[in-house]
């Protein structure tokens, strides 16, 4: 995250980035406005723009252009500051939105109250080019998902019913089970689903790699059970440095696994988690932490605590525990990622008597 601080640039660039033209607002110290416009959202141009712009505060919002349209203006040497589009809502919920004063908006607020945009940091280099590698393989996975419950679903329709098994072995355990019948229609379902299974062992073996040898401290996060490769190296490249946390206890807000607050005078109601961070990285968590309840997983103390949690009854009490474990481990995982120590599965209690 960028540090504001009194040496700030003298003028503001707000620009509204858009997929073919994006609108820029430049303010001077004082709050004048000294050029509006538009710029062609091509590498070319934007180079062209931002090398044509004396030293200046580029203020935009983070979307998917965010990234390298803010590489392009630190390379020209501006200060780049990206709003946060979840906490900074005043453009989103503005009742005379345009493009051109979406750019006044950031314009005014980067030169003025800069803080007030909540600014975040995105990644960039081989941090963005792993998780490019999770998610790509995550898509994959989702598509296997839609695939399997579809071919399920023809079959169900006609009054077939297939054998539970795990996702990756599907294709290969179902083949004999086909009705003629049907086979037009499920054939090429099982040949797709053979070609996602080889994609998806092929990015298993990259982020392997990738975990070993360009990011070799998921070894120490993969010192908890249930913490493999993938959750591993999805925590070190969302976060990126473990300094922008000054308490690991900071981590749970971050991926939104806290209650939402909203309390007005006497009523503070309990509410859901805020779900305000990275939705990818809050599903492994949750994962991990349902690897952690299930029945036969290594005892542990953050074991026992989960258990506690749900042993008080009911659907909502075995959530809870869910929700608490992927809140406790996200916290553990930075702790072991700041101090690197050993884990100790069971710091807190003795191993139960078999």
């Amino acid at each position: 995250m960028e540090q504001l601080s009194s040496t700030a640039p003298p003028r503001t660039i707000g620009l509204d980035l858009s997929v073919r033209k994006s609108s820029y607002c430049i303010m001077n110290a004082d709050g004048t406005r000294s050029a509006e416009g538009t710029v062609s959202m091509d590498r070319t141009s934007v180079e062209r723009f931002f090398g044509g712009q004396s030293l200046s505060r580029v203020v935009l919002e983070a979307c998917t252009s965010a990234r390298w349209v803010s590489q392009v203006a630190k390379e020209s040497g501006h200060k780049v500051v990206v709003a946060n589009p979840r906490t900074f809502k005043l453009i989103s919920a503005s009742c005379r939105k345009s493009d051109r004063n979406d750019a006044r908006m950031l314009a005014d607020f980067g030169q003025f109250r800069p803080n007030l945009l909540n600014p975040v940091s995105l990644r960039v280099g081989e941090v963005q080019d792993a998780r490019s590698v999770l998610i790509a393989r995550d898509t994959l996975v989702s598509n296997r998902t839609a695939i399997i419950n579809c071919a399920r679903g023809i079959l169900r329709d006609s009054g077939y019913g297939l054998p539970s098994c795990a996702a990756e072995r599907f294709h290969v355990r179902v083949r004999d089970l086909i009705p003629t019948n049907l086979e037009p229609a499920v054939r090429p379902l099982l040949a797709a689903l053979e070609g996602i299974a080889r994609s998806i062992d092929e990015y298993d073996a990259t982020i392997a790699k990738l975990a070993n040898e360009q990011f070799p401290v998921t070894a120490v996060l993969r010192q908890i059970s249930g913490v493999g490769p993938i959750t591993a190296l999805g925590y070190v490249v969302t976060i990126g440095d473990p300094a922008r946390f000054a308490r690991s206890r900071d981590v749970g807000p971050y991926f939104g696994l806290t209650p939402r607050s909203y309390s007005s005078g006497e009523k503070s109601p309990e509410l859901s988690i805020s779900k305000c961070g990275d939705q990818f990285m809050r599903r492994l968590l949750v994962s991990g932490a349902s690897y952690i309840l299930r029945q036969g997983s290594p005892d542990t103390d953050l074991k026992r605590w989960g258990l506690a949690i749900r042993a008080r009854g009911g659907q909502a009490a075995k959530a809870k525990a869910r929700t608490a474990v992927a809140r406790k481990l996200a916290v553990l995982l930075h702790r072991l990622w700041v101090t690197g120590e050993v884990y100790r599965p069971l710091r807190e209690a003795q191993p139960q008597a078999a």
